[in-house]
């Protein structure tokens, strides 16, 4: 898989480590960025990484902050994306079964290196279920109001 991957300033250190994790395993990382630990907006690169997965440019995103709160409501204005916010594998696995994220993300300052990989991993390795979470899931993509 084409796998894109972006943060925030805050997550840099974590972002070089799950891009480095992703080619051991045999994807294809883009990294958007950003390319130092110098101060950036986390919204920036959380709107490249719904753009790259929006446009088929990559398969699935990784989308990385300190939190990971504001990045993953900044992938989530793209109405294409859906995004999870996880901190341990089973809802990182349940992010795709049930709610067929193209997307995860996660807190570099709530989540260390080895549960981020765990997470990682189970959202890669999951399928969408479809059956009952289909309907569910077309309305995450319809206008709400």
């Amino acid at each position: 898989m084409r796998i894109a991957i972006a943060s925030d300033h805050a997550a840099f250190d974590l972002k070089a480590e799950l891009a480095a994790h992703l080619a051991t395993l045999g994807h294809e990382v883009l990294d958007l960025g950003p390319d130092s630990i110098a101060s950036v907006d986390y919204p920036d690169y959380g709107y490249k990484l719904a753009e790259a997965v929006a446009s088929g440019a990559a398969d699935r995103g990784v989308a990385l902050c300190g939190s990971g709160i504001g990045i993953s409501i900044a992938v989530n204005r793209h109405p294409a994306l859906r995004c999870a916010l996880v901190s341990e594998p089973l809802s990182a696995a349940l992010s795709r079964s049930h709610n067929n994220a193209n997307a995860i993300a996660m807190g570099a300052r709530l989540v260390g290196p080895e549960m981020a990989k765990a997470c990682l991993e189970a959202f890669l390795a999951g399928e969408f279920l479809g059956g009952r979470h289909e309907g569910r899931v077309a309305k995450l993509s319809s206008p709400a109001f």
